[in-house]
């Protein structure tokens, strides 16, 4: 088996891990390729819908992997200024992380936009920024799972610390973020 070559392995939503050019024992599937950690497989989108309190990862087309969400406190409409405690609504792309953050880990997310800018500046207000995906703080990291029955954050999308590791991993910066009403 010959490694790809950059131009085609840039095309690929995949990215082949392994050196070898003859692995030892091949694989039955591409699944036991990524369960080996031979493949390591990075989402196309993100998607998170704010109603249902779910966050999605898209992969060739498909929703792969989902997630229970928290919002910010007043979770029902866009974000119209700093302070607002609402989670914004359009698209962004994923811009940063932040492995040291408070809530364990973050990655950040590119609000505001040039319209979010335009909207606050038409209100007299800021848009504000510092919109992440993160996990949850140390000292909450207890209520796991059952984190998204109530929205906590300031604007933020919350999952927990073990989501937001896999996510960490799955999603590279440059990744699209969808966030739907």
């Amino acid at each position: 088996m010959q490694p790809a070559t950059p131009s085609v392995a840039a095309d690929l939503p995949v990215r082949l891990l392994a050196t070898q050019s003859e692995p030892q024992d091949a694989p039955e599937s591409c699944a036991e390729d990524v369960a080996a950690g031979r493949i390591a497989v990075h989402v196309e989108r993100v998607v998170v819908e704010k109603r249902a309190r779910r966050l999605s990862l898209w992969f060739a087309g498909y929703p792969v992997r989902e997630f229970h969400v928290a919002l910010g406190r007043e979770p029902v409409g866009d974000k119209q200024h700093r302070g607002d405690a609402r989670t914004p609504e359009g698209h962004y792309v994923i811009d940063g992380r932040n492995g040291g953050s408070a809530f364990h880990r973050s990655l950040h997310i590119s609000y505001p936009n040039a319209a979010d800018v335009r909207s606050a500046r038409d209100a007299g207000a800021s848009p504000g920024g510092e919109i992440m995906l993160h996990g949850l703080p140390e000292d909450a990291a207890w209520v796991g799972r059952e984190h998204w029955r109530f929205d906590w954050t300031e604007g933020c999308i919350a999952v927990t610390n073990e989501e937001i590791d896999e996510i960490w991993e799955l999603v590279p910066d440059g990744t699209p973020i969808e966030i739907r009403p």
